[in-house]
């Protein structure tokens, strides 16, 4: 923190400790300890930042351990101090003001169960220890949570996920290219700062920051390894690791369900990339926890945006004023209600609150998914050229005949169908995120396009997506992709949600298998979830393709791992080829889209 934010913080500090200020009867005024030193069971010392009431007594204490710097934490720390808590904001490992070498995610469960307990003996803490906040920072409380501290007593992770490989740095077996570049190449900003005094010679040649182009990243052509390997070891261990192996176990939330004992407020966001790791936390924890009452004490919010934005317009779709989230608010009503007994929206005995778009409302549910979901097959149909939206290509919960035609178009990793909006992060300046019109992406011929006709009346689609796909290539690996549309009457094709399989990895994400040129194989495509209402006039819409990029990396369709050296990948070929990939939609092979049909109440 530079003198000028640091002399503004201590003005405020200040003006909440005068007696001039009128307050309510349970606030307090506010106490500020900067950089207190926190030592690490290996001797490294992070730093944190504490707030807290300036009064006798013990309080509980809300913990934040962030790699994003913990002066940003000012603004809450102040206000839930002034509401009777301890706040904690700590620079994770190798981060702005703490001592050691970041490295994702590895040191956190650690580090979390250390900073936790030193938490909780303060002389002013209660003993009990709540964590929040989100992304990375949610990451920083699931991996704390499977470490179980004993003073952790609950968390509120944010937008995060379950799994680092499969929702994190790779779906469905595609690297999600987009957000690991542009994430690591903030991250490498702090590195660069703290290291380039001691290590400029290995850092020469990294002229910009940020990486417009990421192109310290990319290594297919320019490659820059070294650098990388200086900046950002972490980068390279992702990509020689593409498997779900024991690099990506030994971090895994799902893996360990079983460990998390603590009360959970889960928030996931439709149109954020971390929806699915989100839904699978709550799920997993509510049926697999260290204990029943860790078991009852999952809670779940989904509201709209997340990494996409906090609108109430996001993307090209306003989500109209009811859709805004204060995630201060929320987090403040959580631990107020699990440590202050609090009788607020928290304590009306529903497990789930979701925003659902299309109505544009907010309504509360006994569980998630919902069990008056009806689990309901949109059959792909066509005459044989479903190919973009001039094609034939149709949605029915009729199962297809006998004989219907198959659709093909060919992929060409030279020239991929581009990614238009989405569940994106972190530079919305490059490639806008959220809900964006997909008539261009529909134009293209290796984009498959299948729509009901104009819906008769509301229905509602709640619950998770999934496509099952019967398909065939001419080559050993390449990718299907599906995104769920919703067509407005002018034409506007709002996407919803969307997924991807590797063809290697669509029996396993451990084991990778090539597929047999020509041979027609079943891929489950996991198309993750979405709430929404098709209003009366609109049209369900489902787009195949094989490309999704920048989100994803290109499938080269020669099934090798474009990241390993020649040497090292037994499958080396030609740099890239193009597919001919083809889909079918007969009483054989009933390609459908499953969607959660919600009935009114």
């Amino acid at each position: 923190m530079n003198q000028k934010i640091f002399r503004s913080v201590l003005a405020i500090v200040s003006c909440l400790l005068s007696s001039s200020l009128a307050r309510a009867a349970d606030q307090y005024p506010v106490t500020y300890e900067r950089n207190a030193p926190v030592k690490m069971r290996d001797g490294v010392t992070l730093r944190a930042d504490i707030y807290r009431p300036a009064a006798d007594g013990k309080f509980p204490v809300l913990l934040q351990r962030t790699p994003y710097n913990k002066d940003n934490g000012v603004d809450f720390g102040l206000k839930a101090a002034a509401h009777g808590f301890v706040v904690i904001f700590e620079d994770v490992r190798g981060r702005y003001a703490s001592e050691g070498q970041w490295y994702t995610f590895k040191n956190e469960p650690n580090d979390g169960y250390d900073s936790v307990e030193w938490a909780a003996t303060l002389p002013y803490s209660d003993g009990k220890v709540g964590m929040f906040g989100g992304s990375y920072v949610g990451a920083t409380q699931m991996l704390a949570a499977i470490a179980h501290p004993p003073h952790l007593a609950g968390i509120c992770p944010v937008v995060t996920a379950s799994n680092y490989h499969s929702n994190w740095v790779y779906q469905g077996g595609a690297f999600e290219q987009w957000f690991d570049q542009n994430w690591t190449s903030g991250l490498a900003l702090n590195t660069f700062d703290r290291e380039v005094a001691n290590n400029i010679n290995t850092l020469q040649g990294i002229s910009t920051f940020p990486l417009s182009g990421y192109s310290l990243f990319n290594l297919d052509k320019n490659s820059d390894a070294a650098s990388t390997a200086a900046l950002a070891p972490y980068y390279l261990d992702w990509l020689a690791h593409p498997s779900y192996d024991d690099y990506w176990k030994a971090i895994s939330i799902e893996d360990h369900f079983g460990d998390i004992n603590v009360p959970a407020l889960h928030v996931a966001a439709w149109y954020d990339l971390f929806l699915g790791g989100s839904l699978r936390n709550y799920e997993g924890i509510k049926a697999h926890g260290a204990t029943e009452q860790a078991r009852r004490g999952q809670r779940l919010l989904v509201i709209v945006g997340g990494h996409a934005g906090n609108g109430p317009k996001i993307g090209d779709v306003d989500f109209s004023a009811a859709s805004k989230f204060d995630e201060e608010e929320i987090t403040l009503h959580w631990y107020e209600y699990l440590f202050k007994g609090v009788q607020n929206e928290f304590a009306s005995g529903k497990l789930v609150k979701i925003f659902v778009m299309g109505a544009n409302q907010w309504r509360e549910e006994d569980d998630w998914p919902l069990a008056r979901a009806h689990s309901t097959k949109y059959f792909l149909h066509s005459g044989g050229k479903a190919n973009s939206l001039g094609g034939n290509g149709s949605l029915s919960i009729t199962a297809p005949a006998s004989r219907e035609p198959s659709d093909q178009y060919v992929y060409d990793p030279a020239n991929p169908a581009p990614t238009v909006g989405g569940p994106l992060c972190c530079d919305s300046q490059h490639l806008g995120p959220g809900p964006r019109d997909q008539r261009a992406v529909e134009a293209r011929d290796d984009v498959l396009v299948y729509s009901t006709p104009p819906i008769s009346e509301d229905t509602e689609v709640t619950g998770p997506v999934t496509l099952e796909l019967y398909a065939k290539s001419s080559a050993v690996d390449t990718d299907f992709t599906a995104k769920l549309v919703d067509v407005w009457p002018d034409g506007f094709a709002q996407n919803l949600t969307e997924g991807i399989v590797r063809a290697r990895y669509r029996d396993s994400q451990e084991t990778p298998s090539l597929i047999t040129p020509g041979q027609i194989y079943k891929f489950n495509i996991d198309v993750w979830a979405t709430g929404n209402v098709f209003k009366k006039g609109h049209t369900l819409r489902l787009e195949i393709s094989s490309s999704n990029f920048p989100r994803f990396d290109r499938n080269l369709n020669t099934g090798r791992n474009r990241y390993l050296k020649a040497s090292e990948d037994v499958n080396s070929e030609q740099p890239l080829r193009s597919a001919t990939n083809v889909i079918y939609h007969d009483a054989e092979h009933p390609s459908a889209l499953i969607l959660p049909v919600v009935s009114a109440r």
